[in-house]
């Protein structure tokens, strides 16, 4: 077709955002830096379109990021411009740091900084012209990551320009203070861990596993705003879980650090955050928290509560299969589904545990019901009325709960198996889907066969 024709379908692939069809252009021998009707590099295409996979695709075949512009700018400047991390991230380049001037390099910087600062909105309202109300939606910058984008009038932008902050000065070897990182992590409305001033925060922070950064994170312990206590949690959690080079030492000061902490936490949902941190680290007093929260009025704090119950110990103790017991007949579904999961996993084997399980089993939600015969089905219950419950789910309308069964029947060997495994029937829907790929229960069918084979052929001989 001739480098003409191919650089005219790398254009209109760059307008369909196909970043597949971009790579195989360009390695066919297209111009990643072919120019599109207005004369401009196609990556500023890509990055005003917010196709960050196009644009990656453009800059790792060889587009120039730092190409000077008509106006001034950079395709990289224009990225920044937008607000976009993920499109930023695309768009960076290798080594920014050895590739951009000093000059260039504050440049990108103070642009990211002045949008950070100002607001997206009140940068936008800069603009000659503009005015009117501006219309803010929330979209997916990147997988798992959201971003609010504002436009008015023609002009659109994203509030990422705190976590374009945060990746340009780690790319810059900028060493961003620990009070930045955190309030720039907690300054978008509703900031949580999907946004990524969040994560890009954290993950710097996780970069500089030191004793002075666990300690400047748990300070947050006794700063007034609930936001920023939510975020030193659960970055106290990554350093500590991935950070530590000193024999675990960090995970074990930040077990009994949110053990004191969360005695005094006066927000719930903070608590709740400290608590399932809790329950991932290891600490002899899960079982002291789990019953002192248990009676908790905020239902997700009963959830952590039941869920620190659990223990390798089986069965549970006394004082803990009580709580379990009472909160597997909480009013909130979350809570009994936790108990019940606690509950199969310690079963003392006892008709009051197996109760429990079975009218869990029968549960008016259909998601209790749900982890309630998972959780039958995996446990060490064999009695007769373990099984019942078991048969019973193969009349339920939802195949899921079909499989369940006929898959903690296979688990016991019962002689119905293969009758439970016929009225399954074929698998449909996300059980016949890729993500069910690892899904044990179709295969424990197998597995009891050859078990039983086994036997046959032991009595046998």
């Amino acid at each position: 077709m001739g480098q003409a024709g191919d650089d005219e379908r790398l254009v209109a692939a760059v307008r369909a955002g196909d970043a597949e069809e971009v790579r195989a252009l360009v390695e066919a021998g297209a111009d990643p830096d072919a120019r599109t009707e207005d004369g401009l590099p196609v990556v500023c295409a890509a990055v005003a379109a917010y196709e960050a996979e196009t644009a990656r695709a453009l800059v790792e075949g060889g587009a120039d990021p730092d190409r000077k512009l008509p106006d001034g700018t950079t395709s990289l400047y224009r990225a920044i411009d937008g607000g976009s991390p993920a499109v930023v991230d695309a768009v960076l380049g290798p080594e920014p740091l050895l590739r951009l001037p000093a000059a260039a390099r504050e440049r990108l910087l103070a642009l990211a900084r002045r949008w950070y600062e100002s607001g997206v909105e009140a940068e936008l309202r800069r603009a000659p012209g503009a005015s009117g109300p501006a219309r803010t939606v929330l979209v997916e910058d990147s997988e798992d990551s959201f971003v609010r984008q504002v436009t008015l009038g023609t002009r659109t932008a994203r509030d990422g320009h705190g976590a374009i902050l945060t990746s340009l000065e780690r790319a810059f070897r900028v060493l961003t203070p620990l009070d930045t990182l955190v309030t720039r992590a907690v300054t978008p409305p509703d900031a949580g861990w999907d946004h990524p001033a969040w994560s890009g925060a954290r993950f710097v922070l996780l970069e500089r596993r030191t004793r002075e950064t666990w300690s400047a994170l748990a300070a947050y312990r006794h700063h007034p705003d609930p936001v920023r206590r939510r975020f030193a949690v659960e970055t106290l959690w990554s350093v500590s879980v991935f950070g530590s080079s000193h024999g675990g030492s960090y995970e074990r000061d930040t077990a009994e650090l949110l053990a004191d902490w969360a005695l005094e936490e006066p927000d719930d949902d903070v608590l709740t955050v400290i608590l399932r941190t809790f329950n991932l680290l290891g600490h002899p007093c899960h079982e002291e928290l789990g019953l002192r929260f248990a009676g908790h009025a905020h239902p997700p704090v009963r959830v952590e509560a039941a869920c620190a119950l659990a223990n390798e110990r089986a069965p549970h103790t006394p004082a803990a299969r009580a709580a379990l017991l009472g909160l597997a007949g909480d009013p909130d579904a979350l809570v009994r589904a936790a108990a019940g999961e606690t509950l199969a996993d310690g079963h003392d084997l006892s008709d009051e545990v197996t109760g429990a399980l079975l009218a869990l089993v029968g549960d008016r939600d259909a998601d209790v019901r749900g982890k309630a015969a998972a959780a039958l089905a995996n446990s060490r219950d064999r009695s007769p009325a373990a099984a019942a419950a078991l048969w019973a789910l193969l009349d339920e309308d939802d195949q899921s709960l079909r499989l369940e069964g006929a898959f903690g029947l296979a688990r016991r060997d019962d002689p119905r198996t293969e009758e439970a495994y016929r009225r399954v029937g074929p698998l449909v829907g996300p059980l016949a889907g890729p993500e069910s790929e690892h899904d044990h229960r179709p295969t424990e069918l197998l597995h009891h066969r050859w078990r039983l084979e086994d036997r046959s052929a032991t009595a046998e001989t």
